[in-house]
């Protein structure tokens, strides 16, 4: 694999401290760089790639508004120092974000505190003591030590890596940087002194990462953690599949499909099921409207008949999404001969669906709508004894991300009678009452080829997981 030489973009930060009795003043100038990308101050690394990016800043200074050490929470209520990192590639680019201290410094980098921000957001990003991060002189070559001298008008002391992320094809993302110092930190160390650095950043063309399934099941430590639970043989009434599925109450389970924009649109976001086998299977976040199931008032689904939602999701849905998305998307078996409307746990509906009790025909398709038991296992473990139909109360109710006050068609159909199937109700709970001519939200799903790879996000609605 060639290794591309990184293009490196650099502003200049300066925190300068000054005693006055016991308290300090911290403040940031402006970038030395303007926004022009032709601009005599602009240095950067020849790079024979896409991955050409550029660095600008709003010129505004970090303000702290006081003399004194102050707390993270007032940290995040100064003026932030705002740059912004803008993409010319028809690819994702991935870039790092680096703060390089002066050597003339005084005050030590202990002293120091970082917290990165998107652009008017108060989520944090990359928080801690600078001194702490990566030192990631091993990362600049002397060609680029040199570049960096003269960005920051002087010698480096220390290179930490702060942040690394990814811009979308043609996009930009600003962030926030505020620096501070604890208020816990009051000894004479930090009096009286200096403190200079400068951002810097390289960019370089995003690769391929691990496989989406593989980096989702890396996520697992034990049942809980990060809102997964195992589902093998032990877990006590789990589905008992092997499969990785999220539950409780707001797991970090977003996925950005379908948009590649740097700030992924509502409409674009789904959530992960879980995994299966090597597959990862996904939902939308979001109504994709109010349909019938079949406007023959018929659930019957034997191959030659299909119901209406079967051309909405397969034909109206998919066609709306772009080709590489539509590849993204596994053909799937489905199971769809339809269960008993007796007692059901999450367990019993799983066996009837999908497991040891399953019957009746199956559909291959690229495009379907949650199980009853999908939605029942969503919730946490304490609700997997409780009747589906019984979900509309505590504990389901605030611990179940499936849960979206609004009546949802499943996939799971009424096996003694063809004008009834299964839905969620907006109150939470798991009913078959509702005929299939009556119009109601439906939320496609669908598996993940295997391979699909991670590129970057943290799950998070705000930062969802990115694809590729």
């Amino acid at each position: 694999m060639i290794k591309l030489k990184p293009r490196t973009r650099i502003i200049l930060l300066s925190v300068i401290s000054i005693l006055i009795v016991v308290t300090i003043i911290l403040g940031v100038t402006y970038s030395f760089m303007q926004a022009n990308i032709d601009s005599s101050s602009v240095t950067e690394v020849s790079l024979s790639s896409c991955a050409k990016i550029t660095l600008s800043d709003t010129g505004a200074s970090i303000n702290l508004n006081n003399t004194n050490p102050i707390s993270k929470n007032r940290a995040l209520q100064t003026t932030p120092y705002t740059f912004t990192v803008t993409s010319s590639c028809e690819s994702y680019v991935g870039f790092n974000l680096y703060l390089a201290t002066l050597n003339t410094n005084t005050l030590v980098d202990s002293s120091v505190h970082y917290i990165i921000t998107r652009n008017g957001s108060k989520d944090i990003l990359a928080e801690g003591i600078l001194s702490e991060a990566t030192n990631a002189l091993s990362e600049f070559t002397s060609d680029d030590q040199n570049q960096l001298n003269v960005g920051i008008n002087g010698t480096f002391g220390t290179i930490y890596k702060l942040y690394n992320d990814d811009i979308p094809l043609q996009g930009e993302v600003s962030y926030d940087l505020y620096l501070y110092i604890d208020s816990e930190v009051t000894d004479a160390s930090t009096m009286g002194k200096t403190f200079n650095a400068g951002i810097a950043i390289k960019s370089y063309d995003r690769e391929a990462g691990p496989a989406f399934a593989s980096y989702i099941t890396s996520l697992y430590t034990t049942d809980g953690d990060n809102g997964l639970y195992y589902h093998d043989a032990d877990l006590a009434n789990g589905a008992a599949d092997n499969s990785y599925r999220y539950s409780g109450a707001n797991p970090n389970n977003y996925v950005c499909f379908g948009s590649d924009e740097a700030t992924c649109p509502d409409d674009n976001l789904y959530r992960i099921i879980g995994v299966f086998g090597s597959e990862v299977k996904l939902i939308k976040a979001t109504s994709y409207g109010n349909y019938a199931w079949d406007s023959g008032n018929s659930n019957t689904w034997d191959g030659s008949t299909k119901p209406d939602v079967y051309t909405t999701l397969n034909t109206t849905y998919y066609n709306s999404l772009g080709s590489k998305w539509q590849n993204l998307i596994a053909e799937t078996t489905w199971q769809v001969g339809g269960m008993s409307s007796s007692d059901l746990t999450a367990k019993q509906a799983y066996d009837s669906e999908l497991g040891v009790n399953h019957t009746g025909y199956t559909e291959t398709m690229k495009i379907g709508l949650v199980y009853a038991s999908e939605y029942g296992y969503a919730a946490i473990p304490e609700c997997w004894t409780t009747n589906l139909f019984d979900y509309d109360s505590s504990p389901n109710i605030g611990n179940n991300w499936l849960y979206i006050e609004d009546t949802m068609w499943t996939i799971s159909r009424v096996n003694s009678n063809s004008e009834y199937t299964f839905y969620v109700d907006s109150d939470g709970y798991v009913n078959d009452s509702y005929r299939v001519s009556s119009s109601y939200g439906i939320y496609p799903s669908f598996s993940l080829e295997t391979s699909a790879a991670y590129i970057g996000g943290t799950g998070t609605q705000s930062d969802p997981y990115r694809i590729a």
